[in-house]
């Protein structure tokens, strides 16, 4: 009992934990593909309609198929969607790439319109938590800056998926990056401003 409560949060903890809604798992230097959304970005008649189904399907639905529906349903931009906004968009883009080589890596990262994918190692002594921690909070107060206003910004929550292997890292920086291409939002991954595919061919001119 002693050790849990003198344990940082600042620290990884090699193991799956939760603050009550979303299994997180913290493990070192080990790469994690995450996103993370707009509070507004799931709209209630889905959630309603999701806890139905809930109620009356008798097997579980595997997490796979859940991250799945969630994903496709933020691709269709509900909300108000608006964190690829000129003066938006390069908030999100800064806090993404200012401790990067500092407490983690980023290897991928796109910013659409309601919610953020990220592709990242943590470095030793940060915890994947913490990191994301920081950038919406560093985020939510810019945001409500700029659009004179206050209240929450993001879902409480995000998602993240432990990388099990090069494909499995090659597969997520793919899924990442073709995602405003998949969305119908551009035709080539450098056409979308804010993400690693731009920002690399950006940073080659």
């Amino acid at each position: 009992m002693e050790a849990e409560q003198n344990r940082s949060p600042l620290k990884p903890r090699g193991e799956w934990h939760s603050r009550g809604f979303l299994p997180h798992w913290e493990a070192g230097e080990t790469p994690q593909a995450l996103f993370f959304r707009l509070a507004d970005s799931m709209p209630h008649h889905i959630r309603e309609r999701w806890a139905e189904e809930l109620q009356t399907r008798p097997e579980a639905i595997p997490p796979g198929e859940r991250r799945r529906r969630l994903e496709t349903v933020l691709d269709a931009g509900f909300g108000e969607a608006f964190l690829c906004h000129a003066a938006i968009g390069p908030i999100i883009e800064t806090a993404l790439l200012h401790y990067d080589d500092d407490r983690y890596r980023l290897h991928a990262w796109c910013v659409m319109p309601n919610h953020v994918h990220a592709l990242i190692t943590p470095l030793s002594g940060h915890a994947l938590s913490a990191i994301v921690h920081g950038w919406k909070s560093y985020t939510a107060k810019q945001i409500n800056r700029i659009l004179e206003r206050t209240g929450k910004v993001w879902f409480e929550e995000f998602f993240d998926r432990r990388i099990r292997n090069e494909k499995h890292f090659e597969d997520s920086r793919h899924y990442i990056e073709q995602n405003p291409v998949k969305a119908a939002l551009c035709a080539e991954p450098a056409q979308w401003r804010y993400s690693s595919a731009s920002f690399s061919e950006r940073a080659r001119c």
